[in-house]
This record gives C-alpha cells, sequence and structure tokens, in this order.
C-alpha cells in the first residue's frame, strides 16, 4: 500500500484506539477523530458499570506494547475493573502516548471519496478518501477504519422494529440503557416505578440495582418487560459460565424475579405508548397494559450507515454487517463464544480502503466482544501494511458458557437481545482463563456498548 494520506479511525474508544496503536507500532501515519471532548466518551456515560472479566483480557496487545515503552503502571491483572477504570487506567494513558494523532470534538458526518459519488467507478481506488466532520472541516486519508460503535443509535421499543405509536411523545420518560441507577441518576428512580425493558444482560445489569434500591428506598418498583416467554438465556450458565461475574448476574436476576422483587411481564410487544391523567406513561400491547413513571431502553442498537452511504457498502440485509460476516455471528446460530476467527477478508467491503471493526462491524447481532474487535483491529492495520500473513493469521480465544451456546430461541428477538448475551458483572469475582476456539489473543474479553460502544459481551 501506497500511503499518501493518512488512515483515519473514527471513535477514540478500545478497539478505535487499539487500532491507533498497531497503526503506530507499524509506522503507518494516521488520525483518530473522536466526536466527545475526552477518549472514550461513550464509556464514560456508564463508567459506574463493572465489567465481567479481569484485566489481562481487557487489554490489547500492541497498546500494551506501546504503553511499555513509558511510565505506564500495569492493573492488577486480576481484578475487575469498572468502566471508569477502563479509561483512567487504560485508554487515557493510550490516549496520551498517542498524543495530537487525536482529535477530539471532531463529529465525523460523511465519508467519501473526492470527486466520486457511488455511481462513478473509473478511478476510484486511487482517489484518497474525503472525511467530512460537523464543523465543516474536511480531511484527506488514504483508508478509513470506523469504529464509531453504536451507542449513540438505540434500538426504538416498538415491537415491530420502528418506534411504537406515541414513543417520541413520551421521550422524556425514557432513560437510555445502563443508567447509574445507585449514584448520579438515583433520584429519578427512587421511590418510583420503573419498566426496564429488553432481555440482554445491560437490562439484567439495571434490574439488578434497581432491585437494590428498592431495598432502601419505600415505594421503588421494578417491571420487567420483555417479549418472550422463558429467561432461561437471560439468566445465563450460572455456575457453568466461565466467566464467573457473568454466571452471577443471571442467578442473582432469577432470584429477584423469584422473590417478585421484580415484576416480570412477558409476552409483551409494545405497539404504543402515551401519557396518562397522572402524568405517568403507559406501554400498551394488545390487551395488555403497563403504567409506570420511568421506561430504561434496554432493546440494544444499531449502526449508522448514512454517514458512509456514497461509499460502496456490501452489507446483509437483516443483521447490517458485512455480507462475508453475517453468517458467522447470527444470533439465531451463534453466541458470544461460538462465533468463530474473521478478520479483514469478512470485514472487506466493495470500497477498498474502508473497514468498519468493532461493535458496528456486527450491524444489529448482540454476539461482539471487545476481544473479536482487537483482533479485526490487529487484521485490518496488518493487512493496510501490506503484512497479509499477519493479517489472515486471525485467532480467538472466546469465552463459552453453559446456557449461552448455540441459538437465541427462547422466544426474544434479535434486537430485544441486543444488550448482549453477556454484560457488566454485579459482583467482583475472579475469573479463569477461558478455552475457546484457538490460541493466541491480542485483546480482551470485556463489554463494549459503543464508540466502539457497544451492544454487548463481556
Amino acid at each position: 500500500m501506497i500511503v499518501t494520506e493518512p488512515v483515519v479511525v473514527i471513535g477514540a474508544g478500545p478497539v478505535g484506539l487499539a487500532a491507533a496503536a498497531h497503526l503506530a507500532e507499524r509506522g503507518v501515519e494516521f488520525r483518530v477523530l473522536e466526536s466527545g471532548p475526552a477518549v472514550a466518551a461513550a464509556i464514560d456515560e456508564w463508567r459506574h458499570v463493572k465489567l465481567f472479566s479481569p484485566w489481562r483480557y481487557d487489554i490489547d496487545g500492541a497498546a500494551r506494547r506501546l504503553l511499555e515503552q513509558g511510565e505506564w503502571v500495569e492493573p492488577d491483572l486480576d481484578a475487575l475493573p469498572t468502566g471508569g477504570d477502563l479509561i483512567d487506567e487504560y485508554l487515557a494513558p493510550l490516549a496520551k502516548t498517542l498524543g495530537d494523532n487525536i482529535q477530539y470534538g471532531a463529529e465525523v458526518v460523511a465519508v467519501t471519496r473526492v470527486g466520486y459519488d457511488r455511481i462513478r467507478t473509473a478511478g476510484r481506488e486511487s482517489a484518497p478518501f474525503l472525511v467530512r466532520l460537523a464543523d465543516g472541516d474536511e480531511i484527506l486519508a488514504s483508508a478509513v477504519i470506523d469504529a464509531a460503535g453504536t451507542w449513540r443509535r438505540p434500538n426504538v421499543l416498538g415491537a415491530s422494529g420502528i418506534p411504537a405509536r406515541g414513543e417520541a411523545e413520551v421521550a422524556d420518560a425514557i432513560s437510555s440503557a445502563l443508567p447509574d441507577v445507585l449514584g448520579r441518576d438515583r433520584e429519578r428512580f427512587a421511590g418510583r416505578r420503573t419498566a426496564v425493558v429488553g432481555a440482554g444482560h445491560s437490562a439484567a445489569t439495571t434490574l439488578l440495582e434497581l432491585g437494590e434500591l428498592a431495598e432502601h428506598e419505600p415505594g421503588t418498583e421494578v417491571v420487567w418487560v420483555v417479549r418472550g416467554t422463558d429467561q432461561a438465556r437471560t439468566y445465563g450458565g450460572g455456575e457453568a459460565d466461565e466467566l464467573p461475574a457473568r454466571g452471577a448476574l443471571g442467578a442473582r436476576l432469577k432470584k429477584l424475579v423469584q422473590s417478585e422483587r421484580v415484576q416480570l411481564v412477558g409476552s409483551f410487544r409494545t405497539e404504543s405508548m402515551a401519557r396518562t391523567a397522572d402524568g405517568r406513561v403507559a406501554l400498551t400491547a394488545g390487551a395488555q397494559q403497563v403504567v409506570v413513571d420511568t421506561v430504561v431502553n434496554s432493546t440494544g442498537f444499531r449502526p449508522d450507515h448514512d454517514m458512509v452511504g456514497e461509499l460502496r457498502l456490501d452489507l446483509d440485509p437483516i443483521l447490517g454487517s458485512t455480507r462475508a460476516l453475517a453468517p458467522l455471528i447470527d444470533p439465531n446460530k451463534h453466541s458470544c463464544g461460538t462465533v468463530p476467527p474473521h478478520g479483514v477478508d469478512e470485514l472487506t467491503h466493495p470500497e477498498p480502503g474502508y473497514y468498519a471493526v468493532g461493535a458496528k462491524s456486527y450491524g444489529r447481532a448482540p454476539t461482539f466482544l471487545l476481544a473479536t474487535g482487537y483482533e479485526q483491529a490487529r487484521s485490518v492495520v496488518a493487512a493496510l501494511a501490506g503484512d497479509w500473513e499477519a493479517a489472515r493469521d486471525v485467532q480467538l480465544n472466546l469465552p463459552e458458557t453453559g446456557v449461552c451456546s448455540s441459538n437465541l430461541a427462547y422466544g426474544d428477538t434479535a434486537d430485544e437481545a441486543a444488550g448482549g448475551c453477556c454484560g457488566p458483572a454485579p459482583v467482583s469475582i475472579e475469573a479463569p482463563v477461558s478455552r475457546g476456539l484457538a490460541t493466541g489473543i491480542s485483546g480482551g474479553l470485556l463489554t463494549v456498548i459503543e464508540a466502539e460502544q457497544s451492544s454487548c459481551c463481556n
């Protein structure tokens, strides 16, 4: 590859910074564009959440090597970090080493080719990419690694994939996923009735925090609204889970439901939402109705492909990933731990030089792991550097569990599960080294909710 312009990385989350570290290690000029005011702005919104996997799995290989050249103090590799720890003890120091290569407050609104719309072909591959920012600035790039994640685009609450009737009118009563129930957002939930909608582990984490809040705040009521009838997937593998903290999450939630401290409303597919006479919100599904003060949307996320609409993408019509990747991550057939190794070949679009990595690469599939994102970044960067042998030597070591193994089943839809087949941990439990699909790994196993973030697994 003859580099005449820098490689542009969109998103300064874990996978974006991992890509930057690999580019730096290979001596490829690059520039990271982060829409937030600081590194990992999306993770900062859920910094209170504890991750499933210990530090030893949460650090990319190239990033580690870069950090070890300075005065970085490695965290206790057996400890479980919070999102805040991930930023403060890993991503912020990593960003500091990358220095002026990162531009903050740089929201990307469009990516195209200079002088080329999607239709024009002749000479297309030799034209540089043009990356336009919200402030009007434009940047030329030799290649684009899109690690923007999905955190800014939550799924809707309507059961048919479009907003429920009236959903926009009650938006002020809807909380995004993973609110800080016991801290920053406590007043919004204390002494009030809350519905958590979704069957993933992000929903489970919020339900556990609300259950704890209810013990100390009289009048706090918790309703769990799901589309399916069997929550075995959410309860997970329990003691059979290779990440004990993840198994403990489902076990604790199951006890809350059995004790009736959390009211489970199943087979509920939200059709409409409206204000009641006393200012509350009514969710309606056929003859069923749930009336609450606040609704937490834990139905997952979806990617934003609008900004690359003038590029030639080959997107799977169901998941929104590449067509080559879709069958490998299909949540109807795979869980986090059964996704096979994949890299640059599966991420390649008809538009040479553009790659979506991280949670965005999975589209609406909830089977993403940060370990997968790190390996994607390594493979893509190796290809951009011309090292195709390394690019195609893709290896993953993923955690399995006794329940989350082969299919979605249980009657829930993929979107509802998109909070992740895995999620943040409720307690600090030391996790053993996982067996997996192959040996060798350059990343970790933590939950990524977006920018890179994302929806999913730990």
